[in-house]
């Protein structure tokens, strides 16, 4: 891949310094320190059945149903979904995580009522025309905020976006390890990956239920722009 270039960087950067006032800044930035950090303390208390709680009840006001379950039963869990939705087709992502939850044996049994597809970086265009088409779209959940019942999706090679976003319906596997408070813990998380060098996703997206939209007269739509159903499973995983 051939490397981009910048046109006219110094111009512009100039031109933004002189119109806040100010010499250009050179040197390092420094990240402030606030003395006063309320978004800490914020259910900083609660254990991860409290924070599970909250999550539950934030579920019913997204129009995202829950369902809890462990790890040997996780398969059942999931194929009670799939019944209850009517998928004909799923999709999921290449993650390491659904042989680990037991779920290969489920998604490529023999002779399923459902076709299935494993997100394939090799298929390139076809991944996203199978996503468009299919009914059912499963994920992990990396991070999941109890606050808002949004699950953080860490996209990257074998993990694609599309998975979440195009078909008709979609489940989010959550592990129970995985719920922290809210948007501040997954952000310093994030912040740490990157400090640390560590792989960063290619795209972090952030998810709360099915799509919903109030543009026109304040009326709530659901389904506009992404699935129009959302089930969130639980998982105990420690």
């Amino acid at each position: 891949m051939t490397a981009g270039s910048i046109q006219n960087r110094e111009t512009f950067l100039n031109n933004v310094a002189k119109h806040l006032g100010r010499e250009r800044i050179r040197g390092d930035v420094v990240k402030p320190e606030w003395q006063h950090q309320p978004q800490w303390r914020v259910m900083n208390s609660f254990s991860q059945d409290d924070l599970l709680e909250v999550m539950k009840s934030q579920c019913t006001k997204i129009h995202t149903d829950l369902v809890e379950t462990n790890v040997e039963n996780l398969s059942t869990a999931l194929a009670d979904v799939v019944e209850q939705y009517g998928s004909k087709s799923i999709i999921s992502w290449d993650d390491p995580r659904v042989k680990e939850y037991g779920l290969d044996g489920y998604l490529n049994q023999e002779d399923a009522p459902f076709s299935f597809h494993e997100w394939n970086t090799e298929a390139g265009r076809k991944n996203i025309d199978l996503a468009e088409q299919a009914d059912l779209g499963i994920t992990f959940s990396d991070v999941t905020l109890a606050e808002s019942g949004t699950v953080v999706l860490f996209s990257d090679e074998g993990k694609g976006r599309a998975v979440s976003l195009l078909p008709t319906a979609y489940i989010a596997i959550v592990p129970k390890s995985t719920i922290v408070p809210r948007m501040s813990q997954s952000t310093r998380l994030i912040h740490e990956k990157a400090e640390s060098g560590e792989r960063f996703p290619t795209c972090i997206n952030f998810i709360s239920g099915p799509s919903n939209s109030a543009d026109i007269e304040m009326s709530l739509v659901v389904g506009v722009h992404g699935p129009i159903k959302a089930t969130y499973i639980v998982v105990t995983d420690r």
